[in-house]
């Protein structure tokens, strides 16, 4: 018998059985195929279960769950501060957090163009850590290693900038099906492409997922507040997500329907969380789901070759959230003070999200402040596209289009593996309206198709 302390937001899965059939998950599996994640407790099978963040398990000789219950709770507690001293607080946490996960190593950086990984690097000057930082970019995509480039330039750390080359994918993917174990969509992970070298550069990785979402508060429309389950559905549900789930639901012939089941599953859990105020509601909820189940599962990837290390995932860090009023969150303004007083000339450096515009000028991001930028880059792509391959914008772009990749990607499709759980027809009808229809919208069920059949070649 063994117990488990699960962190507030578990950097990987820890799996652990239950008393049921040892059957699929039909459900489940439809769930992550609206999705692109599995949720709560979720996983390809009906006796096998993800123990849940912010509890204490308690798990027999066998594996079997005996009892869990949480030892944190999500709550929106905020304290009467203004900007200047919650600032001044998440320096310091901040700061610690930092120094203790890196002391004495040598720190694999990832930089890009946001807030999250600009924040790391001033941080891990501030403690005058050892860093090699590197940056990627599509191939024929947008140049967002430039910004940090400039970034690792202006801090004075190394810098390594890679280019995501067509068809990574391909052979990589057995690898990354025994790494993620097929709880993520494949064309995510672009860090695939170069994970070999990026091991090389350090000791440990400081990655910066979640700082957009603790930092930020959502501007949840009217209707949100009338139909909370609504809202939520649209924010998780991936373009073309609700048809696939209701193809599977109909061909693996479920009772009921797809949506239904669905929104009891949320409404259970929305309602379980004990917060009033619906933004740091909205923050629990992905706090809790989204981010151990789906941000999460691909830093398997980083792990695989070195130990991470994550400073917004701390306990410390979530719990500091819960105190600071959402006016002070929103907007990333906590972040954004933090750079521009640790380090001004960083600040000037162009927001990625908001570029052409800095942390300085960031509110003229708008009609008719950025009007000119818009219509240069708009012609820059049109040029390009002329001259040469077309730009690209998403992961799947580089995976999805071209003959080589089709052939690859056909491969898996039409193979005995799939085609055993998901019959040939529905298959052959996603991968027909990808070709033929919009390929932005069935990008996403093509992928999960995919996933699935490396997950029954597993």
């Amino acid at each position: 018998m063994k117990t488990i302390k699960t962190n507030i937001i578990p950097v990987q899965p820890t799996f652990a059985k239950v008393k049921a059939p040892h059957e699929l998950d039909y459900e489940a599996i439809c769930i992550f195929a609206a999705t692109g994640f599995f949720l709560d407790q979720d996983t390809y099978w009906k006796d096998e279960k993800v123990l849940r963040p912010g509890h204490t398990t308690t798990i027999d000789d066998e594996g079997y769950i005996i009892n869990s219950t949480p030892w944190f709770k999500w709550h929106y507690s905020p304290r009467n501060i203004d900007l200047n001293q919650a600032v001044t607080e998440f320096t310091n946490l901040f700061e610690t957090i930092v120094k203790e996960q890196t002391q004495g190593k040598q720190v694999i950086l990832p930089l890009s163009g946001g807030l999250d990984s600009r924040s790391q690097a001033v941080a891990l000057k501030q403690v005058k850590a050892k860093v090699c930082s590197y940056s990627y970019s599509y191939q024929n995509g947008y140049d967002e290693a430039g910004i940090s480039q400039k970034i690792a330039k202006c801090l004075d750390i190394p810098f390594i900038k890679y280019t995501i080359p067509k068809g990574y994918l391909w052979s990589k993917i057995e690898q990354l099906a025994t790494i993620n174990g097929c709880y993520s969509e494949f064309t995510h992970p672009r860090q695939m492409a170069v994970a070999d070298e990026l091991g090389q550069l350090g000791e440990l990785f400081s990655l910066g997922h979640w700082g957009d979402v603790l930092f930020d508060a959502d501007e949840l429309p009217d209707e949100a507040n009338e139909n909370s389950i609504a809202y939520l559905k649209k924010k998780i549900i991936k373009k073309g997500g609700l048809a696939l789930a209701n193809s599977l639901w109909n061909n693996w012939q479920l009772e009921g329907d797809f949506e239904t089941y669905l929104e009891k599953r949320l409404l259970i859990l929305w309602q379980a969380i004990d917060i009033q105020q619906k933004s740091a509601k909205l923050r629990a909820f992905k706090s809790l789901y989204w981010a151990p189940r789906w941000t999460s599962v691909n830093l398997a990837v980083f792990e695989n070759e070195q130990p991470v290390t994550l400073p917004y995932y701390d306990d410390r860090m979530c719990e500091f959230i819960c105190t600071v009023p959402e006016a002070l969150l929103a907007n990333r303004q906590i972040q954004i003070e933090y750079i521009k007083k640790r380090n001004p000339k960083v600040a000037k450096i162009v927001w990625q999200d908001k570029r052409p515009f800095n942390l300085y000028n960031y509110h003229r991001h708008k009609f008719p402040y950025n009007f000119p930028y818009r219509v240069i880059t708009k012609l820059q792509r049109v040029i390009n596209g002329m001259l040469k391959a077309p730009h690209v914008q998403r992961n799947w772009e580089l995976q999805f289009l071209g003959q080589n990749n089709d052939d690859m990607l056909k491969s898996y499709l039409y193979n005995s593996e799939l085609t055993s759980l998901v019959s040939k027809g529905l298959v052959n009808h996603y991968y027909q309206a990808f070709k033929n229809k919009d390929q932005v919208v069935f990008s996403h069920p093509l992928s999960i198709l995919l996933t699935l059949s490396l997950w029954c070649k597993k």
